[in-house]
């Protein structure tokens, strides 16, 4: 006999829902499949004899300490190093700004915990980031839809929303997900003021910042803000530039928010790594990301490259798609009448998958939606990816 338990799990745990691209990692794992589908990077790309010998490099000079319980805020030299290297003439950072934290994915959920009660109203792009949703439903939030378009979240849209005494906004500025759309300058720098003028936090994701193929970089949210009044919170990760397996990623803000997400964190798990944080602390202060990065954006520039030609050549001429400069992602609309979930069994009939873009929109719109992933396939996959996907949309 099964015990049933259903009747003692939390509201919380009963309203959790599973994550459709992770679902789908399960089905692509057969080799003649083609994923276009997660926002894995390339395999390839992990320096994995460098991590090695980082690793043996901190055990040999650190050994005791970086197995050790540590500071819930993080390794020190770390959180130094940083703040330094996000700190400019007017924005001088310490390591009290700094919190490291197991991923990017952990700053969401904390930051969640810090700000959110049941019902609180949150501002985010429409569509947005389907894992901050995932976190931030477990509180129960309510979302605010920010219209975005080619030049990303559109502050002249804003005014109703703010006017609803939201706890924050969080957005997605450097090639977007799921979009791979950037926001303009103009554009950062209207959201920067209306943030500061209405007292309201600005959540700052910044995963992909790194992962530019051209263009000039443009500052930071954070680099645009007061630095006596720091009203931006900047997220990060090593994810995209080392491995995400190492789960190291950073919260930056005001030293009195970043106590109160260490108060968070130490019920969720003491410390992020130890040994992890060592590791990327030499990866990062012997130069060898600096050294490393070129190779991964000449990867994905080419990866780019292969399916923006290869939507060119097999989608029809009624659908449309992004341009990103940057980071993992190209955003399609369809025509209006094509839900993308119907879409997709007949993707996976043809052997080929990717992610509807329904569930990135916080007001159930974007049925037509979809978005593919370039950094994880090799560029012969997916042209052939495309050119299955092109044949079920045909067929569809």
């Amino acid at each position: 006999m099964t015990n049933s338990w259903e009747r003692r799990y939390s509201r919380r745990a009963k309203a959790n829902t599973g994550s459709a691209i992770r679902a789908l990692l399960k089905l692509t794992e057969q080799p003649e499949f083609i994923s276009l589908a997660g926002g894995l990077p390339a395999p390839e790309s992990f320096p994995i004899a460098e991590i090695a010998a980082a690793a043996d490099t901190v055990l040999h000079e650190h050994g005791a300490a970086v197995l050790q319980y540590s500071a819930t805020e993080g390794y020190r030299p770390l959180r130094e190093l940083v703040a330094q290297r996000v700190s400019t003439t007017t924005h001088q950072l310490t390591a009290e700004n700094v919190l490291i934290t197991s991923g990017s994915q952990q700053a969401l959920d904390l930051l969640g915990k810090v700000f959110i009660d049941s019902g609180d109203k949150v501002i985010v792009e429409s569509p947005t980031y389907l894992a901050a949703l995932q976190a931030w439903n477990a509180y129960e939030a309510h979302y605010l839809a920010a219209p975005m378009d080619e030049a990303g979240l559109d502050p002249a849209q804003l005014a109703p929303l703010f006017a609803q005494d939201p706890k924050f906004l969080y957005c997605v500025p450097n090639f977007q997900n799921p979009t791979g759309v950037t926001m303009t300058l103009e554009r950062r720098q209207q959201l920067v003021a209306l943030g500061a003028a209405h007292q309201l936090p600005l959540i700052e994701d910044d995963p992909y910042g790194s992962l530019r193929f051209e263009e000039d970089a443009l500052p930071s949210l954070l680099a645009l803000a007061d630095p006596d009044d720091l009203g931006v919170i900047q997220l990060s990760t090593i994810s995209k530039t080392l491995a995400p397996g190492l789960r190291v990623g950073w919260i930056i803000g005001p030293p009195e928010l970043i106590s109160r997400v260490a108060l968070a964190k130490q019920g969720t798990d003491l410390h992020t790594g130890s040994l992890d944080q060592a590791i990327v602390h030499h990866l990062i202060a012997t130069g060898f990301v600096e050294h490393h990065l070129p190779s991964i954006v000449a990867r994905y520039r080419e990866r780019r490259d292969v399916m923006l030609a290869a939507l060119n050549e097999h989608f029809p001429a009624s659908t449309s798609w992004t341009h990103p400069t940057g980071g993992m992602f190209v955003w399609v609309t369809l025509p209006a009448e094509v839900d993308a979930t119907e879409l997709l069994s007949a993707a996976i009939e043809q052997g080929v998958a990717f992610v509807p873009g329904g569930p990135f929109h916080p007001d159930g719109s974007g049925r037509n939606t979809m978005r593919l992933n370039f950094s994880n396939a090799s560029p012969e996959r997916i042209a052939t990816g495309i050119a299955r996907l092109g044949n079920a949309l045909r067929e569809f």
